[in-house]
């Protein structure tokens, strides 16, 4: 429990649920109650908004400035509830059975609660380490929203010397995750008569051909495997998500849309699948498209690219988070995080956090009682390093 604010990890989490953080939406609202509870504290903190304002992270610093700390970071954001079959107001924390329900609750507030409710034992505790709390937006879309704070490390902010991403982990600890990349692909042909298909170009045909180039991509990475063993699935993957295009059946189609991604092993070349990609790209607006004549384009776009996270054994994150936990040795996450844009910055990195993916992204999201509760000691745990060290 807070003693200066009366404020548990449960209470906190309370306050967090019941903002409306999907990532389409605003977090200012959720930004600023953190930044009243800090100030509660005599907590210091740093508002990083995004380009227009919207949407902000924050970054507050308990203990010595003048050295690195350990940060642990959390999203703010939540995916959407439409379309889910809740019990309940998602937006308002229930407890039923030893839960904590509501949306969020273990992706990922219930660790952003645990740290927030950890600062005051941290004041009192005359930490010779400094523990940092970096609360980010737009993980569940871009995982861009904590880069705009990582970009200060070293300047105006204090540089971590470890990374802990508390994303719902079961407490174990993960040097390791894909990389995610999404695509989205238009192809633009031209209309004509389907009796007479020389006089323009299908669109639809050429995706058609597109999407069988990365069928045989995903293929071949498939039976190249994962050296490691230590992924599921044990291959990096392609995907097509979407196609979608035409007008009718007896119309060559216009144009068509493909929304597409790649999720990579952390020891693949990011620029392999995209390459080859561009590749079958230019055969198929060669042989199909284009065929009979100039008729049509090809252009893809990347949307998103979130790094992955590569091992790096006895790196200070992964001592550190093993000692805390107990544990002997890590583990690899199937999802993306925001992990790998710390270790881009050079900041060692590992992802660790109470609760399970499982109960994530799906109606009543919940996180135990259990699980807060050995996150409280973690929290402690850590404070007691960073006070001693």
């Amino acid at each position: 429990m807070s003693a200066a604010t009366g404020r548990t990890a449960l209470d906190l989490l309370e306050l967090l649920v019941g903002f409306d953080t999907e990532s389409g939406v605003s977090n200012l609202r959720l930004i600023e109650a953190v930044e009243s509870y800090l100030g509660e504290l005599g907590v210091p903190s740093v508002r990083v908004p995004n380009a227009d304002g919207s949407k902000a992270a924050l970054f507050a610093t308990v203990g010595p400035r003048d050295r690195g700390g350990v940060v642990l970071s959390g999203h703010t954001d939540c995916v959407p509830v439409a379309g889910q079959d809740w019990t309940g107001d998602p937006f308002r924390l229930r407890l039923r059975e030893g839960r904590a329900i509501g949306r969020g609750a273990v992706d990922m507030k219930g660790f952003d609660a645990l740290a927030l409710a950890a600062l005051p034992e941290a004041l009192r505790a005359g930490l010779k380490t400094p523990i940092h709390i970096l609360l980010s937006y737009d993980e569940e879309t871009t995982c861009l929203g904590a880069n705009g704070v990582i970009a200060r490390f070293g300047h105006d902010l204090p540089r971590p010397v470890a990374a802990i991403v508390g994303e719902p982990t079961e407490l174990r600890v993960v040097d390791a995750h894909k990389s995610v990349a999404t695509f989205v692909t238009r192809v633009h042909g031209f209309a004509a008569h389907s009796a007479k298909p020389h006089l323009g170009a299908s669109a639809v045909m050429a995706a058609g051909d597109l999407v069988a180039a990365l069928n045989g991509i995903a293929d071949d990475l498939e039976r190249r495997g994962d050296p490691s063993g230590r992924f599921d699935p044990a291959f990096s993957t392609v995907h097509v998500g979407i196609l979608q295009g035409g007008r009718a059946r007896n119309i060559l189609a216009e144009e068509c849309f493909i929304s597409w991604e790649f999720r990579a092993l952390p020891d693949l070349d990011p620029d392999e699948v995209p390459t080859r990609f561009a590749a079958a790209t230019a055969a198929v607006l060669r042989d199909r498209l284009n065929r009979y004549g100039p008729f049509g384009r090809i252009a893809t776009m990347r949307e998103v690219l979130v790094p992955g996270l590569r091992p790096d054994p006895g790196s200070p994150a992964e001592r550190l988070a093993l000692d805390l936990t107990g544990t002997a040795e890590t583990t690899t996450a199937p999802f993306a995080t925001e992990a790998g844009h710390f270790q881009a910055a050079g900041i060692p990195t590992v992802v660790c956090g109470p609760g399970s993916i499982n109960q994530a992204h799906q109606p009543d999201e919940y996180i135990t009682l259990d699980a807060l509760a050995a996150g409280e000691r973690f929290m402690q745990r850590l404070i007691a390093r960073c006070a001693a060290d």
